[in-house]
């Protein structure tokens, strides 16, 4: 993968949440793995307890396993999961962060910085959306469970609605992407927007957005 000649390290993370909406709704786990020179060195696999009163809807637990009994037993609070994040990045001199919809993790996780001075962290690495590369690769659906079967991930990954089963599945995507067209350094900071609907969230300022169409033309670094 040519990227490992631009970075020295990757993490790749998700996140799973109250919902949808960055403001308001919460992380309730975060998992991430640290990649160097494409071996795994690190990683974290934390949930996030709910403020006192706070409750989880049953459509939540039934996606992905998590209860709010696990979260008040086995979850820490925001600050030590925002300060467990950028440990990650700590030492790196050229980091790049990588998500299955960058923009949908990347909101929640500069919700989950901020509080604590910490969201400048994420001023220093470059960022890729392995969704955006997906949907050039293949036509709709493109859910992380369509690129698993896609690339014949299923006996190395699964999409367990869990942060860091996904986060794995991600970096695995991402190697299989490589190896069929290694053009990955060209999304760097491009992120692909829905053709009607556009950006959901907080811009980032240093991505470039783009509509991206659901069926496959040419690559989204390509069209204008």
């Amino acid at each position: 993968m040519r990227l490992w000649g631009s970075f020295d390290r990757m993490v790749v993370f998700d996140t799973e949440t109250t919902g949808i909406d960055f403001g308001r709704d919460r992380i309730i786990e975060i998992g991430a793995v640290s990649l160097e020179g494409g071996a795994e060195t690190g990683g974290m696999d934390l949930f996030v307890r709910l403020p006192e009163g706070r409750r989880l809807d049953p459509f939540i637990t039934k996606l992905t396993g998590i209860t709010e009994e696990r979260l008040e037993a086995e979850g820490v609070g925001d600050e030590e999961a925002a300060r467990s994040f950028v440990e990650l990045l700590e030492g790196a001199e050229r980091p790049l962060v990588v998500a299955y919809n960058a923009q949908f993790d990347l909101n929640f996780l500069f919700y989950l910085l901020q509080p604590w001075g910490l969201a400048g962290a994420l001023r220093k690495p470059r960022f890729l959306d392995a969704l955006t590369v997906y949907r050039d690769r293949r036509d709709y659906p493109h859910k992380l469970e369509n690129a698993i079967a896609a690339y014949q991930l299923e006996d190395r990954a699964v999409n367990s609605h869990r942060a860091v089963d996904d986060a794995r599945a991600a970096a695995l995507l991402l190697e299989e992407m490589a190896a069929e067209r290694d053009d990955l350094e060209r999304y760097l900071d491009l992120f692909g927007v829905h053709p009607k609907y556009g950006m959901s969230g907080r811009k980032i300022s240093s991505v470039t957005y783009r509509a991206q169409p659901y069926e496959r033309r040419k690559p989204l670094y390509e069209l204008e």
